[in-house]
């Protein structure tokens, strides 16, 4: 077991590192439930590069990096949010609009301006093995508040998810619960882009969620394996780049795309056995069939 402890023991950076992680990992999989739920799946992606045009402007403006970054990727949300709720747009038309452009922002403040003395690098591929007790502070306290939130308003948010026509007709304010999702996901996305970077977060949103998915068609229980998920690929993926050198950010992904790609064939062969039983019962030929409905429970 020395090959577990010993890194944790001798070396402070890579504890910070797991720490991150693990809750980075885990508060990814709690958020992208509901992602991919609401079947916004690109939105991590483009929020994610919305966001690092906020970072470059908070640098230049000599502002705090997580209160700049996250009150930018606040309003791309809501401006998302909004532009999407018109029929002529829609949602991935406006996710393109935003995200894009704020990012094309981002790349022309750092083109234009001689006062660049950081290297950006950390915000678009991540440097986990850089993180502070600040950023661990702040991750903790977002996957503190997500979970909250999730935990408080778990009925609402879940009508919402699956029908917010009818929730809204049952008196469920849709949208000071799409404002309330809207922050903590751009929370999410700001808290992690230190640990994954830009380019990963979105990996991190969908891959966990979407591995839970084949586990299982209960809601409730698609919560959890997929923080689960999350929180092991972050602890697993941190091991891998120690001790085989590879970027942390890019080894946790692939982690994450190796678990999703041995529960979809296991998964798949299961199904496939279970039909081949149910049909030999009933004296038909093999056939394929839907896949099961998401339980809300």
């Amino acid at each position: 077991m020395s090959w577990l402890i010993d890194p944790l023991r001798d070396y402070e950076f890579f504890r910070n590192a797991v720490l991150a992680g693990v809750l980075g990992g885990g508060l990814c999989g709690l958020v992208g439930v509901y992602v991919v739920l609401r079947r916004m799946s690109y939105i991590g992606h483009g929020l994610s590069h919305a966001i690092f045009g906020g970072a470059v402007a908070s640098y230049l403006l000599d502002v705090n990096f997580y209160l700049g970054a996250g009150a930018w990727g606040l309003g791309a949300a809501l401006l998302i949010n909004a532009l999407g709720r018109r029929r002529r747009i829609g949602a991935d038309a406006a996710i393109g609009i935003v995200t894009t452009a704020s990012f094309a922002l981002g790349v022309a403040l750092i083109s234009s301006t001689d006062r660049l003395e950081v290297n950006l690098d950390a915000a678009l591929f991540g440097n986990i093995l850089g993180v502070s007790g600040g950023d661990l502070l702040v991750l903790a306290l977002v996957a503190a508040g997500a979970g909250t939130i999730v935990f408080t308003r778990y009925r609402p948010l879940l009508f919402a998810t699956f029908d917010p026509d009818v929730a809204e007709a049952h008196g469920v304010n849709v949208r000071r619960l799409d404002v309330l999702f809207s922050l903590v996901l751009a929370a999410t996305v700001v808290a992690t882009m230190r640990v994954l970077g830009v380019t990963l977060i979105a990996a991190m949103i969908v891959i966990p969620a979407i591995s839970a998915r084949l586990l299982t068609d209960s809601f409730g229980r698609m919560l959890g394996i997929s923080t689960l998920v999350g929180a092991l690929c972050g602890l697993v993926g941190m091991y891998l780049s120690f001790y085989l050198g590879p970027a942390s950010g890019a080894t946790i992904v692939l982690v994450a795309t190796a678990a999703f790609t041995v529960l979809y064939l296991g998964t798949a062969a299961v199904d496939r056995r279970k039909l081949a039983r149910l049909e030999a019962r009933a004296g038909v030929e093999p056939v394929g069939g839907p896949a099961p409905e998401l339980r809300q429970g």
